[in-house]
């Protein structure tokens, strides 16, 4: 099973194509906001924002506190898989 990962913004990489980098545990990774911007939130009023992400998409805006208690359970349970494929790719790229 695929899970979102929380991870926070960092950067915006390219407004035009809606393209950000964010932070997942240590590891970041450009990844697409397209799912989390609107006129109310544009890409801009992104940086610092708390986000599941999913095979290199944000899905959604989440609570720090939420980001937390998500990423302290996964790493209770042991399920590191969707953290793993991010390393993994960035190794890759290096």
């Amino acid at each position: 099973m695929c899970l979102g990962i929380p991870g926070q913004i960092i950067t915006i990489d390219d407004i035009d194509n809606r393209l950000a980098t964010v932070d997942v545990s240590g590891v970041r990774r450009q990844i697409n906001i397209t799912c989390i911007i609107d006129d109310a939130h544009p890409p801009e009023s992104c940086v610092g924002d708390w986000v599941l992400v999913h095979v290199g998409f944000a899905l959604n805006r989440i609570d720090a506190a939420a980001a937390e208690r998500t990423l302290a359970m996964l790493d209770m349970l042991g399920d590191t898989h969707e953290l793993d494929a991010l390393i993994d790719s960035q190794e890759k790229r290096q």
